[in-house]
């Protein structure tokens, strides 16, 4: 038992590594981040749907209902949207930390959703994160505009992850993320035909390296990692497996300084910056569980 525990927990940094990953993909591939997302959704789309063919997974959902996964699939495609925009008009370092901004919006989006009272150290760790941005964008002025994207991915982000959990309660995470996939690249097809998209240019005259990484994003990074996520929590609760995820932007910055050390290389203040907002997003998951675990104790007892 706890041998497979122990390769259940590799597993899972495996695949904080690869979600710390994309950001590296998004600086390698050439094309610009709308016709990015449509190609990764199109690909972890067709995937997934061999996938579920294969399990015999059963994806059948009311249409009401499939309207609201494409609801949330439109976030999700704006989510990945933003993000890759933020790496092309800044660096990952800029990216990733400004993702790491999800944790703030979820504590304000979550007691909306949930009706439930706001906690009083999530407006305390808010500010902090608002801190560790300003930090940031004082010291990297230059770079606002991917700073900005990027704070708009994490808030897409956190919408999405509040979405989710609520259709998580009445859906399998394979019909969710399937109909989510296909609701994005519908989307992003109709905006690109609306725009007047020039196709030709930047979807069907890609170089062997931007193919390749594309299929590594929508495969590996994408559905894969979906799927092994959803097998790695039947053995880790779903604490760790969120706690962890919070190391992807450390992962990811770590990987960009190795790989593109001129572009990635940072002021002080950065650092000091990023630094703040990553430790409040693990005390805030700490913080979290530890008050699960108070409200599930005292459950029982009343029992």
């Amino acid at each position: 038992m706890p041998n497979v525990k122990l390769k259940n927990q590799l597993h899972l940094h495996f695949l904080v590594f690869i979600a710390g990953f994309t950001g590296i993909l998004g600086e390698l591939i050439s094309i610009k981040a709308v016709p990015l997302v449509w190609i990764r959704m199109i690909i972890a789309s067709l995937i997934l749907f061999v996938f579920i063919k294969f399990s015999k997974t059963n994806i059948r959902i009311h249409p009401k209902k499939i309207l609201k996964l494409a609801f949330a699939g439109i976030i999700i495609a704006l989510h990945w949207i933003t993000f890759f925009g933020s790496i092309d008009a800044s660096n990952v370092s800029i990216a990733l930390t400004m993702f790491s901004t999800g944790a703030f919006f979820a504590s304000f989006i979550e007691p909306i959703v949930y009706k439930r009272k706001i906690i009083w150290y999530e407006i305390l760790f808010g500010l902090l994160v608002v801190i560790g941005v300003l930090i940031i964008t004082q010291s990297e002025l230059k770079y606002l505009y991917g700073i900005v994207l990027g704070i708009f991915s994490a808030f897409f982000a956190s919408i999405f992850a509040v979405l989710n959990g609520k259709f998580l309660e009445q859906h399998s995470p394979t019909a969710i993320s399937f109909y989510e996939f296909i609701s994005g690249v519908l989307f992003i097809t109709i905006f690109m035909l609306l725009g007047n998209f020039n196709f030709e240019k930047e979807v069907f005259i890609l170089t062997t390296a931007d193919l390749l990484y594309l299929f590594i994003l929508g495969s590996v990074c994408t559905a894969y990692a979906f799927i092994a996520a959803v097998k790695v929590m039947r053995h880790i609760s779903p604490y760790t497996v969120v706690l962890t995820y919070n190391l992807e932007p450390v992962y990811g910055i770590i990987l960009a300084l190795l790989l593109f050390p001129e572009k990635e290389k940072m002021s002080g203040s950065f650092y000091y910056g990023a630094t703040i907002i990553i430790l409040t997003v693990l005390i805030n998951g700490i913080l979290k569980n530890a008050r699960k675990l108070k409200r599930r104790q005292s459950t029982l007892n009343e029992d």
